[in-house]
This record gives C-alpha cells, sequence and structure tokens, in this order.
C-alpha cells in the first residue's frame, strides 16, 4: 500500500490518495462550514474520481460545532454519485 499526498487530479489537487492492491482510492478532507459542504465535496470527490477512474471513494467531513454532540457529529454515509460510492464521514 502506498499513500500520495496533494496527488494531481486535474486542475485542484485531491488530499490523498491511497494505492492498494492495484486500486487507487480518492479520499477528500473538508472542514464542515455549512451543510454544503457535504454536497460541494461529493460533486468535488465525484469530479477527481473521474480523473483518476475510481468508482469508491472517501469525503472526510471535520465538524468542529462546539455545541454539536460527538453523537451527531460522528456517522458514515454511503452515497452513489453519478454511479460512483461515495463514503461520507462525519467526524
Amino acid at each position: 500500500m502506498t499513500c500520495s499526498r496533494g496527488h494531481a487530479a486535474g486542475i485542484e489537487r485531491l488530499d490523498l490518495c491511497v494505492h492498494y492492491e492495484g486500486g487507487k482510492y480518492p479520499v477528500e478532507l473538508k472542514l464542515r462550514y455549512s451543510q454544503k459542504t457535504y454536497t460541494e465535496g461529493q460533486t468535488q470527490l465525484a469530479g477527481y474520481m473521474d480523473t483518476l477512474g475510481c468508482m469508491e471513494g472517501w469525503l472526510l467531513v471535520f465538524d468542529r460545532r462546539n455545541r454539536v454532540s460527538w453523537k451527531k457529529k460522528l456517522f458514515w454515509q454511503t452515497h452513489a454519485v453519478d454511479g460512483k460510492t461515495i463514503h461520507v464521514v462525519g467526524c
């Protein structure tokens, strides 16, 4: 397994791409500023996945709000976006 940080993927840069057993697994990291962070992050990640030829990727969103409980901040969801599987992880 190898990891590359800041992997070039088009004009913007992907945060992390894990290379494992011949596959590429893109990971995009975001800080939550609003609910739009999740939808915009998934769209951005889907674009990187197109460039890399990947069908599965991860979006990790860090929620720094003090008034939200950890129970609400921590989650794992799987979405289909443009025929691709995107795992959204809240932390």
